[in-house]
This record gives structure tokens, sequence and C-alpha cells, in this order.
């Protein structure tokens, strides 16, 4: 697909949602304020559809849980949204109305089991596709189901080819490299890191793959999280996620933020040339690889717990 030169992208740093309901709607207004800027494509945080639960422990040790921290749970899992289901197509519905590229954090229920993902939609509203996040960091894997990879998408659009690795998937040097494999020239990067070392690694990143990064990431307070440990520590008003939320071109210019604690709408116009041009002297995927030394096999095979099979499928002979 030929892309158009320039596009006008954004990133949405926004205070978290008191509920999923609540999330929709202020990605609708988002949406809306990203529109009369005439961006194309808004990319939001990682889980901020169902929430990330900055600071809750749901009452687990080493070789116990308590019956609160399941019940905190329960009350959690409440919050994720099914995919295919009627989130998803008010996600779509925004997109359309917009008539943008939407890349949105969300919590994903599949049976009982939680998945941090990124949900993908075309301006026409339709659902595109999803990453599950590979690898859950520390005590993310309490409550996040494990991606595999099969669902690894890099989606060809007019704008460019447009994936996304989440938060620290993005210390994993193989899973960029798959990315960088598939072309990625708009490379989201959903996140709930703000610490000072953030910026860094995402610039490094555009560096490296010759891509545009967008990062979008929380402004959080205290008083955000009345459900943690510590939600008593300190006041109600002290910022404990301070976001960095940024935009990035393939030479690692910062084109827009990083935004430190205030929600804010970064708008930034990028020539997707650029990802050509950067490629001139570093293709980490091409004439800067050494496949006689180094090679990468990707396994993007689904793998579910349970395979049901008929005689239909492997026939018992008489």
């Amino acid at each position: 697909m030929t892309s158009p030169a320039h596009a006008r992208v954004a990133v949405a740093q926004l205070a978290p949602a008191a509920n999923t309901d609540a999330a929709i709607e202020q990605i609708r207004a988002a949406c809306s304020r990203a529109s009369a800027a005439d961006a194309q494509l808004v990319v939001f945080p990682e889980a901020y559809v169902g929430g990330y639960p900055r600071g809750s422990s749901f009452g687990a040790a080493v070789g116990s849980r308590t019956a609160a921290g399941r019940e905190a749970y329960r009350s959690y899992a409440a919050q994720a949204i099914d995919v295919p289901g009627p989130y998803v197509a008010a996600l779509g519905a925004i997109a359309r109305e917009c008539s943008q590229y939407l890349v949105v954090g969300v919590v994903e229920r599949d049976g009982s089991t939680l998945y941090c993902a990124v949900l993908f939609f075309a301006p026409d509203g339709a659902y595109m596709g999803k990453h599950r996040k590979l690898m859950p960091t520390a005590s993310e894997r309490l409550i996040w189901g494990f991606g595999n990879g099969s669902t690894l998408p890099v989606f060809d659009t007019p704008l460019g080819k447009l994936g996304a690795v989440i938060c620290w998937e993005n210390y994993m040097p193989l899973l960029r490299a798959a990315h960088y494999a598939k072309g990625i020239q708009l490379y989201c990067a959903p996140t709930a890191d703000s610490r000072e070392t953030w910026l860094p690694t995402v610039r490094h990143i555009a560096i490296e793959g010759r891509c545009f990064v967008l990062s979008a990431n929380l402004v959080a307070r205290r008083r955000d999280y009345p459900e943690a440990d510590n939600a008593a520590d300190g006041a109600p008003d002290d910022i404990v996620c301070r976001g960095g939320s940024c935009i990035v071109d393939p030479f690692g210019t910062v084109l827009a933020g990083p935004a430190f604690d205030t929600e804010e709408l970064l708008v930034a116009d990028i020539d997707i040339s650029d990802t050509v041009r950067g490629k001139f002297d570093l293709d980490v995927a091409g004439h800067y690889a050494r496949p006689d030394v180094f090679q990468l096999t990707v396994n993007e095979a689904d793998a579910p717990a349970v395979r049901f099979v008929n005689a239909l499928t492997f026939p018992v002979a008489p």
C-alpha cells in the first residue's frame, strides 16, 4: 500500500478513568480534540480501558492469597472488556465519528483470564485486530495472562505500517526485531512507565528501528487509586505517575513532549518518508543485519490450552 508522505498524529496523556464507561467517554473527548487538530491517528495509554491497578497487591504474597484480594480481583475483572463486544463496538464508533486510526490500551477478558492488550481501529470504524502483551512485568503476572505470537500484527495503512509494543515489552530486543522485520513505521508504545529512563528508551527504539515512536502514558494522582495498598500514604493530589508521553522521529528527535504532570494531547506532523531516509545507513532487518551470524525465529501460531477434535478431523478406521 502506498503511503502519503505527510500525516498528523497524536498521543493522549489522560488521567485514569473511574470505570470502563468513563474511559470510553474520555477517549471520545480526546478523539474529538484530536479531530479538531486534524490528527489522523491517536494513541492511548496502556490498559486505559479496564484500568492499570497501580499500587494494588490483590492480597497476594508468596504462598498465600486473601479473601479480600480475591474480591478485589473480581471487581477488577468486571471492568475488563470482551473482544469482540459492546465496548469494542463503541470504540469503533468513535474512530468512525472522528475518522481516525485509534490505538487503545485495554484490559481484555477472555474466559476467566485477563490480558493487557492494544486494540487497533480504522477510520471507518472497523476493528483491525489486537496485540496482547507477551510478558507482563513483575506483579502484573498475577493479574494478566501472557500473550503469544499470534497477536504481533503490523498493519499496512495509508499512513504507514502500524503496530504496538506495550510498556516493558520494549525492553525485549527480539520482540523489537520482529516488528522491525515487518517494516513497522508507526511504532506505538502505550506504557505505564513515567521514569526519566523512558524517554531515552523510546529515542533509542526510534533510531534503532528508523521508525516514528508514539508513546502514551497516564498522569495519575494518589486519589485515582483508592483501592491501592498505599492509597492512604501522602496527600490525595500527590502524583504517582507523571506521564512522559512523547512522539519521536526516526532520527531520535523529540517532536512532541515529553509531557509531565498534566493531561495533554500531543500532536506532531510527520513525514513517513523519513523512515526510508533513515534506512539509507541503518536497516537492522536488512543491510545492517548479519543473518549469517544471527537469526531470529518467531512462532506466530496460536496456542490454546484445549483443542477439541472429532471424527471428521481425525477419521477412525472401521
